[in-house]
């Protein structure tokens, strides 16, 4: 003789404990072997004659973090090409700086020599017009200058005299030289100075002056340092 259980139908979800396979088959119970609480990925989820699809557990965790890292590398790439920029603008803008207050101490070295070149002959290096004698562009770098011939502009309000300022790095320096005598445009060498007087035969006088080549620079490189130094040259015609 046999004995058969009779089991009421389980909530979802919960598994049989008595009777066969075919009798929980036979009353339309799903048997389930997945714990409590849980259902199995893809499958279906029995509550009464209520059916749900269940969501698939996902296989990817994280991509939130890891998308906030990238995007805080990037920020960072961004913040540091934005401080380089900043910083060469800040050294742009003191070397051009530093430039200006080199030219304005060579412009102030160039008039202290213009004004002493008629009070102060000796002041004047050498005749480039003499026989023998090369005088180069630059007397600066000059081997053949003689020595001693570079004037430092004395500090001082007098005339002849200039004062720098505390952001300079020193006094500048000139360099006079004799270039020789050349015709004065000043003078009245013709009829008008115009083209004519040459075509037809007019002549006017021979009148010269002597010209002078001054060079400037705002400083001694030697003194300097890493300071702009800055050159400035020019040509002085007397009287």
């Amino acid at each position: 003789m046999s004995f058969h259980t009779v089991l009421p139908i389980p909530a979802a979800g919960r598994r049989m404990s008595h009777g066969s396979l075919a009798d929980g088959q036979a009353a339309g119970v799903a048997i389930d072997s997945t714990p409590a609480g849980h259902a199995a990925p893809g499958r279906l989820a029995h509550t009464g004659c209520l059916q749900r699809r269940l969501p698939a557990r996902a296989n990817q965790r994280g991509v939130a973090l890891v998308v906030a890292l990238i995007l805080l590398v990037i920020i960072t790439l961004v913040g540091l090409a934005a401080v380089r920029g900043t910083i060469m603008q800040q050294r742009m803008a003191a070397n051009l700086y530093d430039r200006q207050i080199g030219f304005q101490s060579a412009e102030a070295a160039m008039r202290v020599a213009a004004s002493l070149i008629t009070t102060n002959p000796g002041i004047v290096a050498r005749n480039c017009q003499a026989g023998g004698v090369v005088c180069k562009a630059n007397p600066f770098t000059d081997r053949g200058l003689p020595a001693g011939t570079i004037q430092t502009v004395t500090a001082g309000t007098a005339a002849g005299q200039f004062s720098v300022g505390a952001v300079a790095t020193g006094q500048p320096q000139f360099v006079i030289e004799n270039m020789g005598n050349w015709a004065n445009p000043s003078a009245n060498t013709g009829f008008g100075q115009n083209a004519s007087s040459h075509n037809y035969g007019v002549t006017g006088g021979t009148s010269t002056a002597i010209y002078y080549r001054i060079t400037a620079r705002s400083g001694d490189p030697a003194a300097v340092g890493a300071r702009a130094v800055v050159t400035l040259q020019a040509m002085i015609k007397q009287g």
